[in-house]
């Protein structure tokens, strides 16, 4: 395949970070795998109760119930608790949950007494890398290594812990040296893909993917990667077969669906993407970025329940992204649950102080929940912050008065308007005129600025969406 330039805007770790949550996934398995039935005598000395336990934490685990999987292991017997291998269970379900410092603590303790226990080495390197912390992350890999200089694994892991330092020079010769070792091994071929993506030399990325591919037909990674090496460089088309390669694999990994969804996407194809995203919602109902999609997408399709739910879900996995508390906002307003759009604007223009249509929706939908005066304090001090030449303040202003019962900005603000030549603010100021009359019971005016708002095309802006559900329920809409 010929290649062009670079066109992604893709992190050019992001294959680094997929391999290393997967090994966290695959390292936890490994060492229930080991409990169950790895070594024979180990296997023996662990009551039959405690492997039940086990295999509780590991539903609560398919279910991301971590608190639950945590507090089991409370009521394994004392006598098994001190199992080393159970201990690295434990520790193992610690950093899954994202309990770092807990699980290092954990680790640390075994290696005082086993310095050389691989398991818990393996798994120190892990808790360093999901921690953030490359630097110990290397340290812990070429413990690995010095102990067992042999290890393709803990090469490829190192290479692929040089690249998240962006030290790709530093990388390479630990791939190579892992290949030597073992020619087939998956990581160090991806991450010697990687390397080469990076050095701008695609061909020999496509190369070494090509190798993975087949020498691991049956697993979704290698598909997935060379999809993300196609679609960055602009073969949308081949990175959707991978993908859909990589889907019929492991139709349980999140970024395979993300992937997938937004490849469609590309190609227009909105129905598929949607499906895609949706599944990606089912697979990990705690990941924050499906739902950023879904919620969108089910605005546009107009189903408005599904799209709120889905912008509730995103707040709350994500309190601090504020496009949420916008979509809570628009549809609490919507279905005239004023008190509580009010509530998810302000929550918006707290984390987004220079985005003033916030503020005004905010304070409009107060004005409607409760009394005209009420939010006469929260103007002046978003006033403040306002240029007084511009149109915003002015509109301000004119909301400002009505909370105290004056009205006489009204003509300034007309003339104002059909002065400005910029056909957003101008829309702006419309639509923002319009809620004006709403908020003074003049419908018929209101109604009016919705009309010339909607002629202005301004479809970008969020105040469309809103001008466009008043017309609608208005029966305004005649094209």
């Amino acid at each position: 395949m010929k290649y062009g330039k670079i066109t992604s805007s893709r992190h050019i770790f992001l294959t680094d970070n997929y391999i290393m949550k997967n090994k966290l996934f695959l390292v936890l398995l490994i060492v229930l795998f080991l409990v169950f039935v790895g070594n024979t005598v180990s296997a023996q000395m662990i009551s039959a109760s405690t492997l039940s336990i086990i295999e509780d934490v590991l539903r609560h685990l398919d279910s991301f119930n971590y608190n639950e999987a945590i507090a089991l292991f409370d009521t394994i017997a004392p006598e098994d608790a001190e199992n080393t291998r159970i201990r690295i269970v434990k520790a193992s379900v610690l950093n899954t949950a994202g309990e770092y410092n807990d699980a290092r603590s954990l680790v640390q303790d075994i290696l005082s007494s086993e310095p050389d226990n691989q398991d818990a080495l393996v798994l120190l390197s892990v808790i360093e890398a999901a921690a953030g912390r490359q630097r110990e992350q290397i340290t812990a890999l070429e413990n690995i290594v010095s102990a067992n200089p042999q290890s393709a694994d803990a090469l490829a892991d190192l290479g692929n812990a040089h690249l998240q330092t962006r030290a790709w020079r530093n990388a390479a010769p630990y791939f190579t040296r892992a290949l030597e070792i073992e020619s087939e091994n998956l990581n160090a071929l991806i991450g010697m893909a990687t390397f080469y993506r990076l050095s701008r030399d695609p061909s020999n990325a496509e190369a070494m993917l090509n190798q993975a591919v087949s020498h691991h037909p049956d697993s979704a990674l290698p598909y997935h990667e060379r999809a993300r090496l196609y679609k960055g460089f602009g073969f949308t088309i081949q990175a959707i077969e991978d993908l859909e390669r990589a889907k019929e694999r492991d139709l349980q990994d999140y970024w395979i669906a993300i992937d997938l969804g937004n490849a469609y996407l590309d190609m227009y194809r909105k129905e598929d993407a949607f499906v895609e995203f949706e599944r990606a919602t089912i697979i990990n109902p705690r990941e924050f970025l499906a739902f950023a999609y879904t919620a969108g997408m089910k605005d546009e399709f107009g189903d408005y329940e599904g799209a709120e739910r889905d912008y509730i879900t995103m707040a709350s996995l994500n309190p601090q992204y504020y496009f949420a508390f916008e979509g809570i906002g628009m549809h609490q307003m919507r279905r005239g649950e004023w008190a509580g759009a009010r509530d998810a604007f302000m929550e918006a223009f707290r984390q987004a102080p220079n985005e003033y249509s916030y503020a005004l929706l905010a304070a409009i939908n107060w004005m409607r929940a409760d009394v005209v005066t009420a939010p006469r304090q929260f103007l002046n001090q978003a006033m403040a912050r306002i240029d007084r030449n511009s149109m915003t303040y002015h509109m301000f202003r004119l909301f400002f008065d009505l909370s105290g019962n004056v009205f006489s900005g009204e003509n300034d603000m007309l003339l104002r308007i059909s002065r400005e030549e910029d056909a957003e603010t101008k829309a702006q100021m419309l639509f923002y005129l319009a809620q004006y009359y709403e908020v003074r019971r003049n419908s018929s005016l209101a109604n009016s600025y919705y009309l010339q708002f909607r002629e202005l095309n301004q479809q970008h802006l969020l105040e469309w969406r809103l001008n466009e559900w008043i017309m609608e329920s208005r029966n305004l809409i005649t094209d």
